[in-house]
């Protein structure tokens, strides 16, 4: 007996000498599949943010514009689990002024999970020669219409709308008409009417300069740009912003060609925003000349649909507060259902996806999405495309149920 007790100790000993070899392989197997997806992690970190960096030139013909140079930063094959960014620059600059917007820390995480379409208005791509004497530079009106074309060749089904001065006009004007394809606008010192820019142009400005100056072009770029700080008679650098801002103008691009979109905007048509379908975010900075004008353009509209940002201790937001602006961008974006996986600074990364989602007002029974083991990153960041069905609101709801 002690014989056979004897054996069957040694037996469990080996076995479970043996179980504990397997253990040890499966925990090393474990360990190494761990590795494996942590490699496979960094190595598509990495892709996409060398995706986000490669930007492609077209030239794209469109109808009442003639040729539009057009820069695509990312890739947009993935566009339907991306953010997809319509971008149109403001006066005295182009297509870089976003380019390196996008491109500043502030908005990492951003570009990883979205693609930028970057166009330059007529004849403002870097060394540009002069328009053609019988090109008519079109209105503002006609470029937001012309934006579709672009939109039509690169097979992109919906954007939103980011634009600056007078691109903030631009792109507004797209978004009344086409709001199908626009997903929502943010539009960053963007004003509705022509007459009041100009006449804080004159007794501002003019009031520093002297009345004998003429309004020459790149006056008004001074003011529109460095308004806020031209202006104070405190500010001992005044004399240095213009000559580098000038340095600028008198740089790569062309001035006859900036001329006339300056025109372009001075005598368009005033922007009426009531008609707008889609949501919008309007950005201003607190000590920018045109933030009266900002203001007074989001008065009387529709608060559910249209809201005002407006920044503290900045005038040009872009470059005084980009960090700002950039959170203003995550936040609208998540509102669209857009960039949900994307966590803001300060947020812990697994609250925020079991938290964060897209509840969109009068669309009954819609749920936040989480993130789920079966969802990727990138599947969380596909857009909610319900928000582009048209719903009934309570009332509508209440009379066919009766019914």
């Amino acid at each position: 007996m002690t014989s056979n007790d004897d054996t069957r100790k040694s037996f469990d000993d080996r076995r479970k000498s043996y179980d504990d070899r397997r253990k040890s392989c499966d925990d090393r197997i474990k360990s190494y599949d761990d590795r494996r997806k942590s490699c496979d992690d960094r190595r598509k970190s990495f892709a996409r943010i060398e995706e986000s960096l490669i930007e492609t030139k077209y030239v794209i013909n469109t109808e009442k514009c003639g040729e539009l140079n057009v820069y695509v930063q990312g890739d947009l094959a993935q566009q339907e689990k991306r953010a997809v960014f319509l971008t149109v620059h403001d006066l005295g600059c182009n297509h870089t002024s976003f380019y390196d917007f996008v491109n500043s820390p502030c908005m990492t995480e951003i570009k990883e999970r979205s693609c930028f379409i970057h166009v330059d208005v007529p004849g403002h791509e870097d060394n540009s020669p002069n328009l053609p004497e019988s090109f008519h530079f079109p209105s503002l009106k006609k470029i937001g219409e012309d934006l579709v074309t672009i939109l039509d060749f690169l097979h992109v089904k919906y954007v939103i709308g980011l634009g600056e001065g007078a691109g903030a006009n631009v792109l507004a004007r797209f978004g009344l008409a086409h709001p199908s394809r626009c997903l929502g606008l943010i539009l960053i010192n963007c004003t509705g009417s022509a007459a009041s820019v100009l006449d804080m142009f004159k007794t501002k400005f003019m009031g520093w300069k002297g009345a004998e100056v003429s309004q020459t072009a790149e006056e008004f770029l001074i003011y529109h740009k460095f308004g806020h700080q031209v202006i104070n008679e405190n500010n001992p650098d005044r004399e240095k912003i213009i000559q580098e801002f000038q340095a600028k103008l008198r740089g790569s691009l062309n001035s006859k060609n900036l001329k006339q979109y300056v025109k372009a905007f001075t005598t368009r048509k005033d922007l009426c925003l009531k008609e707008c379908k889609t949501d919008v975010l309007v950005v201003t900075g607190m000590m920018s000349p045109y933030a009266p004008v900002v203001e007074k353009l989001t008065k009387d509209l529709d608060k559910e649909k249209i809201t005002l940002l407006k920044v503290e201790k900045a005038g040009d937001v872009l470059s005084d507060a980009p960090a700002k602006v950039a959170q203003s961008i995550l936040l609208f974006c998540k509102g669209q259902g857009l960039l949900t996986s994307v966590t803001m600074p300060g947020v812990d990364r697994n609250r925020a996806f079991s938290t964060t989602g897209s509840i969109d007002k009068g669309v009954p029974g819609d749920r936040p999405r989480r993130l789920s083991r079966g969802m990727s990153m990138e599947e969380y960041d596909k857009p909610n495309i319900r928000r582009l069905s048209i719903t009934l609101n309570d009332d509508q709801l209440m009379n066919n149920r009766k019914n």
